[in-house]
């Protein structure tokens, strides 16, 4: 007998919740894992229609978020990846969650901590995922097995199984906002830049949960890319990146032969939803952002590597995942990068992603 098991006693089990009123979604970190969680979100809604819900989200991921139309609230539940790491943050979170007066919380972390912290906010209907014991403070404990290799999404979405609800037709979804979409309009036009277009996403492997820069598929290979597009198609391809990616952007630009034009840091998370919604296509490494190009609608193709698809693949029909099969650790990215990963060796070549995306994107 563990010590989960002894703490589980503490907390007895109930049937769930059949009509909530106010219902509290809890994933914290990080973007990628936040957008999967909207697929979840969508059954919640559709499963409770009347109800008040609200998302706690950390300070970082909340943008992926924030203005979605299923939601009524934010609770933003800071900068830490697991705000119940520490005893401040446990404090903080508990009287969070005991202010919002709701009677169901749905907590998607693995966390004995955060298991810790919601049973500790009487919230009285609480379902949230069972890995090894660890959810030993839900009402309803969804048991998952570590082991077993299954899309992130389709993980949380057993969350509403438990519950009862209808999971069909739910995949990750986010649709830009309106004022996104015009101000991306705006500065297509005032930069100059043709439409139709394509985005190309060099950027990715760095949040507050993880840094994994071996995710990224390599600049030169980037390049290469670009190329075979422009050549291919009439869509333009403009770069984009993030406030710090200039380094990185810059880096495929020096590998081509003629510059293409960069979008690196001058839009809001928001806009760059928006700029992958009007695109005719967007290609981008295993990251939140390209996981967010395809809950906009994006027909999006995310290239991965040490990093397995079935697990963290964007979950949409409209969304490719590219791979070159290889054994990876098991329990997913929390185990860690193979020692002797190497792109040229292990990942995905050029050629094979160049004639997939074309096909995938219709642009042959």
């Amino acid at each position: 007998m563990n010590h989960y098991t002894l703490l589980s006693r503490l907390f007895p089990t109930r049937p769930p919740a059949t009509n909530p009123r106010r219902i509290v979604l809890i994933q914290p970190c990080c973007i990628g894992d936040v957008v999967a969680a909207t697929a979840l979100l969508k059954a919640l809604r559709r499963g409770y229609p009347q109800a008040h819900i609200t998302f706690a989200v950390g300070s970082w991921s909340k943008r992926a978020i924030e203005s979605h139309s299923f939601l009524d609230a934010i609770l933003d539940t800071g900068p830490a990846a697991n705000p119940a790491r520490s005893w401040s943050g446990m404090r903080r979170l508990v009287g969070q969650l005991r202010a919002g007066h709701f009677d169901l919380a749905v907590s998607l972390m693995r966390s004995p901590l955060m298991s810790l912290a919601v049973a500790l906010s009487r919230i009285p209907h609480r379902v949230g995922l069972d890995s090894a014991g660890r959810g030993f403070g839900y009402t309803v404990r969804v048991a998952i097995d570590p082991e077993a290799v299954r899309n992130e999404a389709e993980i949380y979405l057993d969350a509403a199984r438990a519950l009862g609800l209808d999971t069909s037709d739910c995949f990750i979804n986010a649709p830009a906002r309106e004022e996104d979409l015009v101000s991306v309009q705006a500065r297509l036009f005032l930069r100059q830049l043709p439409t139709p277009y394509v985005v190309v996403n060099p950027t990715g492997g760095s949040n507050p949960g993880m840094t994994m820069v071996s995710k990224r598929w390599p600049p030169e290979n980037f390049a290469a890319l670009i190329e075979q597009i422009s050549d291919a198609t009439d869509r333009q391809v403009i770069l984009i990146g993030g406030p710090d990616d200039g380094e990185i952007v810059a880096a495929v630009q020096a590998a081509l032969k003629q510059p293409v034009p960069a979008l690196v840091g001058e839009l809001t998370f928001g806009e760059l939803a928006a700029l992958a919604q009007l695109s005719d296509g967007y290609i981008g490494n295993d990251t939140g952002l390209t996981q967010l190009a395809a809950a906009v609608g994006a027909r999006t193709v995310a290239i991965f590597g040490p990093s397995d698809p079935a697990r963290y693949a964007p979950f949409t029909p409209n969304a490719l995942a590219l791979w070159q099969p290889r054994t990876l650790p098991g329990g997913g990215v929390a185990a860690g990068v193979p020692i002797d990963w190497n792109w040229a060796r292990d990942g995905i070549g050029v050629a094979e992603v160049v004639a997939r995306t074309l096909d995938f994107w219709q642009l042959r």
